[in-house]
């Protein structure tokens, strides 16, 4: 597995040793069962697979690299390297400068931009649009382009798939984006809508079957779909796509669930060619952390921890897989226990960060994980700060 350049204060050297330990008594990640670490009369459970994934690592190297290679010049984000406000603050504190916020909306005119400048591309990548207009200013878009491997892994599926004269239907947040990435580049060969769960599926399922009039699909999916779409041949043939972060589970059962709509439309002989198999489409360190997640709903805990940006997509599903089970704490760093018994957390539901009460001197078994943008130094932390308390 290739090493990455990753700054020091992001690594931590307790859970490089477990992850070490795991990689070697698991090589092939087959065991989701979690790792427990003993500290005194706590027991933490670790999830098999948490943290830095490998697109992570691959963005955080090259915008180092590229703070490095260019003294004195000028070096711009188009937008949040990834949703981890420590890793942004950090780029920030270096120089850098973010050309956009999440949602797309300007901070820095292009036209301010010089063929000297450096601008890289975050992890989740850019749409055919943006970087069209950072390309006509004469900017280098490839040589810091940190899109993740498997970002463009599902544009190019979505490329060969437009061709062949499939529908992309594209699971993910159409805010997101890697999501408007993923439909740009989608829409350059093929007609596309964005479903966010699977009431969107079968509702689209009811359109195919002729079980809702063309025109409440206009309605449903308004500003969800390409310009032209046509909801009488558009939906005859099919594929399905994923936002890399989105559930792995709910991407297959909304795949599952269209195939079954094509085969009570058109027969189980005739199904392959009206959708068309894209689970090799998934991204596998999302899946190895939900896994993983799912395998720490087998133990018995007191309380369960969630370390990672609030605006994360994939960390934000881990806590919803967690709150089915255990009372769950999502936290952005350990500086957000503030006492034994008081703790500021992110609520999901809300979207509000609210102060909670927590019992941290009678928590003896307790769950750990994080999302794929959190350093595993932040988790170490706060592993650290609970045990103080005790």
């Amino acid at each position: 597995m290739k090493q990455f350049d990753v700054p020091e204060f992001y690594r931590s050297p307790l859970i490089s040793k477990l992850k070490e330990q795991r990689r070697i008594e698991d090589p092939r990640k087959k065991d989701f069962t979690p790792s427990l670490l003993q500290l005194g009369t706590q027991n933490f459970y670790l999830a098999r697979h948490f943290g830095f994934c490998y697109g992570v690592e691959n963005a955080i190297e090259i915008a180092y690299k590229a703070i490095r290679e260019n003294p004195g010049k000028r070096i711009f984000l188009l937008s949040e390297m990834i949703h981890n406000p420590a890793v942004n603050e950090d780029l920030l504190a270096h120089g850098i400068v973010f050309l956009q916020d999440t949602h797309g909306n300007q901070l820095i005119p292009f036209e301010t931009l010089t063929p000297d400048d450096v601008v890289i591309i975050p992890a989740f990548g850019t749409t055919v649009d943006i970087q069209a207009a950072l390309e006509t200013r004469k900017i280098n878009t490839k040589s810091y382009n940190t899109t993740c491997p498997f970002v463009e892994k599902v544009w190019n599926r979505s490329e060969k798939l437009g061709i062949d004269a499939h529908t992309i239907i594209v699971h993910g947040k159409s805010s997101h984006e890697e999501t408007r990435a993923t439909v740009s580049r989608s829409a350059q060969n093929a007609q596309v809508v964005t479903l966010y769960n699977i009431k969107d599926a079968i509702f689209l399922g009811e359109v195919i079957l002729g079980q809702r009039k063309p025109e409440e699909f206009y309605v449903h999916f308004k500003g969800l779909h390409t310009l032209g779409f046509d909801v009488t041949k558009d939906l005859e043939k099919i594929g399905v796509v994923n936002q890399t972060t989105m559930l792995a589970t709910e991407t297959q059962e909304i795949a599952d669930y269209l195939r079954a709509v094509m085969i009570s439309k058109y027969g189980e002989l005739e199904v392959k060619n009206h959708i068309a198999d894209t689970r090799d489409t998934l991204c596998y360190a999302t899946n190895d952390n939900q896994n993983a997640t799912l395998g720490l709903m087998e133990i018995e805990a007191d309380i369960a921890f969630v370390i990672g940006g609030y605006k994360s997509s994939n960390t934000t599903h881990l806590v919803e897989i967690l709150e089915n089970k255990f009372t769950t704490y999502f936290v952005e760093s350990a500086d957000k226990l503030l006492s034994i018994n008081t703790i500021e957390c992110y609520n999901i539901h809300t979207k509000a960060i609210e102060t909670r009460s927590i019992n941290l001197e009678s928590a003896k078994n307790i769950i750990v994980t994080s999302g794929a943008s959190c350093p595993d130094s932040m988790v170490e932390a706060l592993i650290h700060k609970v045990n103080s308390f005790v």
